[in-house]
């Protein structure tokens, strides 16, 4: 049995995700080259340091540690996909309910012992050992809850970095501008002056816009993506445990799926008919 569909662990690149951010910056970089402008005017430490410190020192405040660090550990996953496929796992499901309306659902235990995921595991398992079909459907969607409100964290502090760092920028600004008004005795300093203060705003909407909310977006997508998966698990085992028709249960799960999803499912199945015949 192969349940790596199930339950891979590996994670192939994002794609759109690397795509996007080098886009997005070498756009910006290239129009301020365009307009004779170079990247030493945008590079300012003091700027640097008031827009991402006073950013995260706010984000640092609202949320605990371990949620700091765990959001900045999901930024892997903004580049990275599961390597999950839905359609893979509507297929082993229903090889699972197959053997179990043949053979019962106890004959399921090697299989299981074989499955990585450990959602998946525990929802045959419960199976298994004939716990009522409410009760486990209970218990795995509080499962799927608490994963919901662990993954929520990451999504939640990188929108607050998104909030905070506009307006931190404004912050930086002024208090150049401060620094500039002190010196207007010294005429030839004013322009640069003023311009260092400016890239302190730059820098809090830059990576408001062009990270921090795109970062947050991301996550929600894959957080979504992951718990359909979940669902379709749970749907499958609960199924399996009632003794529905395997053709019912594909049925069912195959709802779960996206248009494209369905109707490469669909070739699919016409594919391997006409081979059969």
């Amino acid at each position: 049995m192969s349940d790596k569909p199930a339950a891979d662990k590996k994670s192939i690149l994002d794609v759109a995700s690397l795509i996007g951010i080098v886009v997005g910056i070498v756009a910006i970089l290239g129009g301020q080259a365009l307009e004779g402008g170079h990247i030493g005017s945008i590079l300012q430490p003091t700027a640097a340091l008031i827009v991402f410190g006073g950013t995260f020192g706010a984000c640092l405040l609202q949320y605990r540690l371990s949620a700091v660090l765990a959001s900045f550990k999901a930024i892997v996953k903004v580049f990275l996909d599961p390597k999950t496929n839905n359609r893979e796992v509507i297929r082993e499901i229903i090889r699972l309910a197959n053997k179990a309306r043949k053979e019962g659902v106890i004959a399921l235990e090697q299989d299981v012992q074989q499955i990585e995921d450990r959602f998946l595991r525990r929802a045959l398992t419960m199976a298994m050992d004939g716990i009522e079909p409410k009760v486990l459907r209970d218990t795995m969607e509080l499962e799927i809850s608490n994963l919901e409100d662990e993954a929520e964290e990451p999504i939640k502090f990188w929108a607050a970095a998104g909030g905070y760092s506009p307006t931190i920028g404004i912050l930086g600004a002024v208090l150049g501008l401060i620094h500039v008004m002190e010196n207007l005795s010294d005429p030839s300093k004013l322009g640069s002056g003023i311009a260092v203060a400016f890239v302190a705003t730059v820098y809090g909407v830059g990576f408001a816009n062009l990270i921090y909310f795109p970062f947050s977006g991301k996550l929600k997508t894959k957080v979504k993506s992951q718990l359909v998966t979940k669902e379709i698990m749970l749907v499958g085992v609960i199924g399996i445990l009632e003794g529905e028709n395997p053709r019912l249960i594909d049925d069912k799960l195959s709802s779960y799926l996206t248009r494209s999803e369905q109707e490469e499912a669909q070739k699919e199945e016409e594919s391997a008919q006409k081979k059969a015949a």
